[in-house]
């Protein structure tokens, strides 16, 4: 990944797993429908912006349970991959839609690519910061002097936001260049080290403290949560093709359908975690049982409940990412854009529509009564 825009929230597990598998990237794509019959169907290819897991749950579910053929698509899945960068895959008219972060696309907006965010499935940041208690760090502040793990790569602005809010810049710490596993965390070379919610915290507490002979516990770690020190940035957010969309009746008219059918699979992992990790797994995600089903209990923390329902671009959390995106700088003096990305960088006019549809079908899309399952891991994740 040799590009800002690229997305690096891997494990050490998928990391492993990629290389079982050969690295191949388009392994688990597929329809809901047989060939002999998908004729009347319109054709449509979801970019991913990782390879197969639960942190896409959603969109597996929509497809395993046929969501998307009742919205009269055959819709194919792509895994991301180390060289894909979803939006240049999207722009370049091999997909119809993609998944990704919105720091990163503003970038890419920034630099010519005409892409809207349509819906914004992640309402929370799932990026934190994770140290030993016994380093004493709970809050920004205490980075100062700090060894201090990023991935790079455009996944390092919230923590440069948080440090910068907290007058802590990046020559008062010791900045390293994380690898995607948790081993330097796990050696001690790593201070405080990134970790999603979903991903590569869970690997610690699926490792054995050689301290005490048990899995690693919450109680043995502190965390930085960026949504509480109010510099998260949105996430997974679904994005199409502007000048189609403004262009091309029929692909808008789809982009209110994939909508409708999507968020339907995420309520259905939201209300089935269990089944949802199941058909996730059998897409290919080489991921292990109880870390498939902690990814998916943690997704749908940062999706449910949703006050105005799921997909639903929240003007100030869009504008705080933007601000960030302006006036954040890292190591070298850079920030993500340079001015305002244009009215077109989102739209709620489409999933207004698909929104008011499902709600007409009786579907719940804001899973206020939602609670998180428990979910045990073992050792390795298996």
């Amino acid at each position: 990944m040799k590009h800002s825009t690229r997305l690096l929230a891997m494990s050490a597990i998928a990391a492993t797993a990629i290389a079982l598998a050969g690295c191949s990237s388009g392994g688990s794509s597929s329809s809901s429908t047989d060939s002999a019959t998908s004729g009347a169907l319109t054709p449509v290819k979801l970019q991913l912006q990782w390879y197969s897991q639960a942190q896409f749950a959603g969109y597996y579910a929509a497809l395993d349970q046929g969501y998307y053929k009742d919205e009269g698509l055959d819709v194919s899945i792509l895994e991301g991959a180390a060289d894909i960068v979803p939006i240049d895959t999207l722009t370049s008219g091999q997909a119809d839609y993609a998944i990704s972060w919105v720091p990163k696309v503003l970038g890419s907006i920034e630099q010519g690519a005409a892409v809207t965010d349509v819906a914004q499935i992640f309402e929370r940041s799932g990026t934190t910061q994770i140290s030993m208690k016994t380093a004493g760090i709970t809050t920004p502040a205490d980075l100062k002097g700090k060894t201090v793990g990023s991935w790079g790569y455009g996944n390092e602005w919230e923590l440069f936001a948080g440090m910068q809010k907290a007058g802590v810049g990046v020559g008062d710490i010791s900045l390293v260049s994380q690898a995607f596993d948790m081993n330097g965390f796990l050696a001690g070379d790593i201070q405080a080290a990134q970790a999603m919610t979903y991903n590569e915290y869970a690997q610690v507490l699926e490792t054995v403290n050689p301290a005490t002979g048990k899995l690693y516990q919450p109680s043995e770690l502190n965390v930085i949560d960026w949504n509480t020190v109010g510099t998260a940035m949105l996430q997974d957010a679904v994005w199409a093709d502007s000048t189609r969309l403004a262009d091309d009746p029929a692909y808008a008219d789809t982009t209110v359908k994939f909508i409708k059918a999507s968020i339907k699979g995420w309520a259905y992992a939201r209300d089935n975690p269990e089944e949802a990790a199941k058909i996730v797994t059998a897409s290919g995600s080489q991921l292990g049982e109880s870390h498939q089903l902690w990814m998916t209990n943690e997704v749908n923390k940062l999706i449910w409940p949703s006050e105005n329902g799921v997909g639903m671009i929240n003007q100030n959390e869009w504008d705080q990412t933007v601000s960030i995106a302006k006036g954040t700088k890292n190591e070298t003096g850079a920030t993500i854009i340079t001015s305002d990305p244009p009215a077109t960088a989102f739209s709620n006019e489409y999933v207004t529509k698909a929104l008011d549809e499902l709600k007409a079908d009786g579907v719940d899309v804001n899973g206020t009564s939602f609670k998180p399952i428990t979910v045990t891991l073992k050792e390795g994740g298996k």
